[in-house]
């Protein structure tokens, strides 16, 4: 079998990265654990094989929803179908490794739609019917600007229609390599404010289903259109909105 990295790399943000959206990252090298265990226990560094001790990191800052990660129900609204939202710690674990699909969408400009109907004929085209649980990607090719400044400006934006209409076919996972689900946030903040009412901005988001999605996941490129699996464990943060995830396209017979 063949195993793709769908994730990107939990590193340092460039400078230029705005604070709210900042990965920070200490590093200690094997010097400093030497120093660290000589404080600690009084074994000098002559002890330790090559005079070294442990390398360690430290995570300074690290958002639940920064780098690839896991969106819980809890992340879109407080309350779903009228019961208090599931947090990322209390979702089943079946809905994280399971048989995943990509249609492609890498096509679509920035901010433009993806409905229900060009899902139902991509799925057609793939030769993949929808089984519940199911793990639907999203392929935009947006993850070549993975480390560009605008990146969060980039990606096609999937509806609240489309959204339903997977969801109604068991899908409980959706996946996206853009910056986020709904398309880029400036895109639907011009157009709630033009329409000036609720259900705009955010509209797949909010779509009142209890349903997880994946962000900025990369090289779906790499994958067949059908015949693989795909693990996505979140990591199990306690009353938490979402969770940074190693998402693995798990592909046999390769």
């Amino acid at each position: 079998m063949r195993f793709v990295d769908l994730s990107a790399p939990i590193e340092n943000s460039d400078p230029e990265v705005i604070e709210p959206l900042r990965i920070e990252i200490d590093y200690s090298d094997h010097a400093a654990g030497a120093d660290l265990i000589e404080t600690m226990f009084g074994v000098e560094r002559r002890l330790l094989r090559d005079g070294e001790g442990w390398a360690n990191e430290e995570i300074q800052r690290l958002g639940t929803h920064s780098a690839t990660h896991v969106d819980a129900p809890w992340h879109y609204n407080s309350q779903i179908r009228g019961k208090p939202a599931q947090k990322i710690d209390e979702l089943p674990l079946e809905w994280f490794f399971a048989p995943g699909v990509v249609v492609d969408f890498s096509a679509k400009d920035d901010g433009e739609s993806i409905e229900a109907a060009e899902i139902e004929a991509e799925l057609k085209r793939v030769g993949h019917e929808i089984e519940p649980l199911d793990i639907v990607l999203v392929h935009t090719g947006r993850d070549a600007h993975y480390r560009e400044l605008d990146y969060m400006a980039r990606g096609p934006a999937v509806t609240a229609e489309a959204t339903r209409w997977l969801f109604e076919r068991g899908v409980r996972v959706m996946g996206i390599d853009a910056w986020g689900w709904d398309g880029p946030l400036y895109f639907q903040a011009e157009a709630a404010k033009q329409a000036d009412e609720p259900g705009v901005f955010w509209a797949a988001h909010q779509a009142d289903l209890p349903y997880s999605q994946i962000e900025r996941m990369c090289n779906l490129g790499e994958l067949p259109a059908t015949g693989f699996r795909i693990a996505c464990f979140p990591l199990r943060i306690k009353g938490a909105s979402g969770a940074p995830a190693r998402v693995v396209g798990i592909v046999e017979g390769e």
